[in-house]
């Protein structure tokens, strides 16, 4: 019973054996190790024999068997104290033997372990050994692949810089063409700073001139009525039609009086400019009542020699003041003693209305005969047909007399040998009255035309 126990013992370390260390039968390892199995069962066979001291080997039963089996047990333990140290030495051997084949098993897993480390390496070389053979190829397709990057690489710096270039010079550009604009619109802006600066210091100048011309003309009042106070005991006065309508015998300033009511000279230049073509190209033209000289200066503007008479010294020294030629004269005098046919051309402009009606036809017969062929005349004065009138301008002037209805002066010019006239319808009165637009357009066009109208004939 002990052997069949110490056998399933040996069998039970063999398995365990086996179990811890597989690795020892394997035929996979990259190192061979060492083939333990046969000490292990040597061992065993020690470990057999070492159990089977001492024991006697069973025999057939019998009285006989039996008195055999008595004396060999007998005899063994005699013997006892006898083999007792060989057990003891076998023992000791077996020990040895399962020390060796523990030192054995630690030399193989340290193969083991050296040979994972091995077959680690190898695969290492392995690689290693694919990295240099295709180091080749791979360091060509490197190359290949870098020269290919660097030439796009340098293809988009090219390409980025000629953008670059491009919006630089359209940067560029679009900058001069607004500086050029900024500075065109400098200049344009400075002129017209410039323009409108010198047009103001003329104006103020204009207007400068205009005030001292208005003292002047306040002191040659006063000085014209202190002498008319002086001479008014002493120096009788001339009676007639004619000298009661002089406005040179008014006891106020005339001047003043026709740019308040009348307007202003640029206002009377602005509407005397329809008479510039009707003139030019005349070389000796007579203004019949010049007053402050604004035909004068169109005509010198014109290059037009034209020469102007007034009644009023104030009148004629304003345009001998202005460089133009006039001269203090009664308008029948003066036309009286001038040759027949002299003049190419007359300008009479809201003087017929101060004449007394029975002069008017007088007037115009020594205009026309005065008048040398295809010489030219043009009147202007109010127009009575225009209701406006009588409400506003006519009678606000002391002097007027009456007006001219245009059919009669039509009719004394053609009398006396003017042809070719014309009559112009001037200053709308819906200019200067905005209710009117109110009426109806034909009852407007028929009583509330223009305030003054002007006839232009040719001498036949």
């Amino acid at each position: 019973m002990e052997t069949a126990e110490l056998i399933a013992l040996l069998h039970q370390v063999r398995d365990r054996v086996r179990a811890r260390h597989p690795e020892s039968t394997s035929g996979a390892q990259p190192i061979p190790l060492a083939d333990l199995m046969p000490l292990v069962h040597a061992r065993d066979a020690a470990l057999g024999k070492v159990a089977a001291i001492g024991s006697v080997n069973p025999r057939p039963g019998g009285p006989i068997n039996a008195l055999v089996q008595g004396w060999k047990k007998l005899v063994a333990r005699v013997l006892d104290w006898h083999i007792r140290d060989q057990i003891d030495f076998n023992r000791k051997t077996i020990a040895c033997v399962d020390a060796a084949i523990e030192a054995l098993n630690a030399n193989n897993r340290a193969l083991v372990e050296l040979g994972g480390r091995i077959s680690a390496v190898e695969d290492v070389a392995r690689e290693l050994k694919d990295i240099r053979d295709h180091w080749v190829l791979w360091r060509a397709e490197w190359e290949r692949k870098l020269q290919s990057n660097e030439v796009q690489f340098l293809r988009s710096i090219a390409d980025l810089q000629g953008a670059f270039q491009h919006r630089v010079t359209l940067m560029d550009s679009n900058y001069r063409d607004t500086v050029r604009g900024q500075h065109r619109d400098f200049e344009a802006l400075l002129q017209g700073l410039g323009n409108d600066i010198q047009k103001r210091l003329w104006s103020d100048l204009e207007r400068m001139r205009l005030e001292y011309e208005r003292l002047i003309h306040a002191e040659l009042r006063v000085v014209r009525q202190r002498s008319e106070l002086g001479r008014e005991d002493s120096t009788p006065r001339r009676g007639g039609a004619e000298e009661d309508q002089s406005p040179t015998m008014l006891p106020f300033d005339y001047a003043r009086f026709a740019e308040r009511f009348r307007g202003t000279e640029e206002y009377v230049k602005q509407q005397q400019e329809i008479y510039r073509a009707d003139f030019t190209g005349r070389s000796n033209v007579l203004d019949v009542g010049c007053g402050r000289g604004e035909f004068l200066e169109m005509m010198r503007t014109a290059e037009v020699q034209a020469r102007g008479i007034d009644s009023s010294a104030e009148s004629v020294a304003m345009c001998r003041a202005k460089g133009l030629e006039a001269e203090q004269a009664d308008l029948f005098a003066h036309l009286e003693n001038l040759p027949e046919s002299s003049l190419d051309g007359i300008f009479c402009s809201q003087v017929v209305e101060h004449l007394p009606p029975e002069r008017l036809p007088e007037m115009i017969r020594l205009c026309a005969s005065r008048l040398e062929r295809n010489g030219i005349i043009a009147i202007e004065t109010p127009n009575p047909e225009c209701l406006a009138i009588f409400a506003t301008h006519f009678y606000l002037d002391p002097t007027h007399t009456r007006p001219v209805p245009h059919p009669l002066l039509l009719f004394y010019l053609e009398e006396f040998g003017v042809g070719g006239l014309k009559v112009r319808r001037l200053s709308p009165a819906m200019e200067s009255m905005p209710s009117l637009a109110a009426l109806p357009q034909d009852f407007r066009e028929a009583f509330f035309g223009g305030l003054d109208y002007a006839i232009v004939g040719t001498k036949l």
